[in-house]
């Protein structure tokens, strides 16, 4: 059998407890910091900003993606407007707004 006799002093197994009890009570309130109301709302809320934060983010790229799309149909690579597209583009939005103007009119008279 191994020797399990213990050779520190008195006063050396003091000065163990109270090391091993400041490190409980840290732990313990460490513990406590986790599992507080404040925190585990404070730790839910910085999720849910990331995961928004996150979302928003891919979903400007994809607007992003799609205004660069709308305009490369209606602008060349140098800028310069295609006006083969441009003028039919510009005739159905005003022939709508005409439609919806006269369809208002109706509607008040």
């Amino acid at each position: 059998m191994a020797d399990t006799a213990d050779t520190r002093t008195p006063a050396q197994i003091e000065a163990d407890i109270r090391r091993r009890r400041a490190v409980l009570a840290e732990t313990l309130d460490e513990i406590g910091v986790r599992v507080h109301p404040k925190t585990i709302a404070g730790d839910a809320k910085a999720r849910v900003v990331s995961h928004v934060d996150h979302t928003l983010g891919r979903a400007y790229v994809e607007v992003n993606r799609v205004v660069s799309d709308v305009k490369a149909q209606f602008v060349d690579e140098k800028g310069v407007p295609r006006l083969e597209r441009v003028v039919p583009a510009a005739l159905l939005v005003a022939g709508v707004v005409g439609l919806l103007a006269l369809s208002t009119r109706r509607r008040k008279g």
